[in-house]
């Protein structure tokens, strides 16, 4: 830990509002509850199911886009072949060809890697070591920076290709959090969260443990039981990069 007596550093969080807008608050809240009243034409506001229907959206069209994504890669093979065919490109050409698609992650990659796994602790968990301080809600869940500190100190360590959950990330690829959940290449999905390197085994894993994100981050799980589990696998397959890829940018209007 940092420090004994306190908590390790995670993001700091808002400080409270001055007492000296308090009457202003009040007076704000009143005319809040008035518009909810209104809104609800005397209903239960927090009744609505809209949250739980929005989240069975976004479940819904994601589960969509994984079967779109296969699709797409179907028909990209065939578009692939069919191209070489017609192209008449020569051996060193064709050789150059699929150099640069394992590069760009668009094209399987076999090597040995390293897995990791990031887990929220258990809703009920309590501090586990003396001195520091009951959690926060905060304190218990996977944050987008814990996610972003593995992918980057794997690619520093050397990651010749990288797989978050079932999808290869390349060079365009986001890693976000939206809530509790993970926003990745128009799918989401929910803890535990797997990232996996191919590349050289020692050097992935002392990428990991030279990391100071990834030490704040394995305080919280001596503290707190957060998820952390790396493992070591050989022959291991990433799929190539079915998405699309390109890109978009702003333009000039009128």
């Amino acid at each position: 830990m940092s420090d004994s007596a306190g908590a390790p550093a995670r993001p700091a969080r808002r400080p409270a509002l001055p007492k000296v807008l308090s009457a202003a608050v009040f007076a704000l809240a009143g005319v809040l509850f008035w518009t909810s009243f209104d809104t609800a034409h005397g209903g239960n506001i927090r009744s609505d199911d809209s949250l739980l229907r929005t989240s069975d959206l976004i479940r819904s069209k994601s589960h969509q886009n994984a079967e779109l994504e296969q699709q797409l890669s179907g028909l990209r093979g065939e578009v692939d072949s069919r191209a070489h065919r017609e192209s008449g490109q020569s051996a060193a050409d064709q050789s150059r060809t699929d150099a640069l698609a394992r590069t760009a992650g668009t094209k399987p990659l076999i090597g040995n890697s390293i897995t990791v796994t990031l887990n929220d602790a258990p809703p009920n968990a309590t501090a586990r070591v003396p001195g520091v301080p009951e959690p926060q809600p905060n304190d218990l869940v996977i944050h987008q920076q814990d996610l972003q500190a593995v992918v980057n100190a794997l690619w520093r360590g050397g990651a010749q290709g990288i797989q978050v959950m079932d999808q290869r990330l390349i060079s365009t690829s986001a890693v976000r959090c939206v809530g509790n959940t993970l926003l990745l290449q128009g799918r989401v999905y929910s803890p535990p969260y797997t990232i996996t390197a191919v590349g050289d085994q020692n050097a992935l894993r002392t990428a990991l443990d030279q990391d100071p994100s990834i030490t704040n981050y394995r305080q919280y799980v001596t503290a707190y039981g957060l998820g952390w589990k790396v493992e070591a696998h050989n022959q291991v397959t990433l799929p190539g990069y079915s998405g699309t890829v390109n890109l978009h940018y702003a333009q000039p209007m009128g």
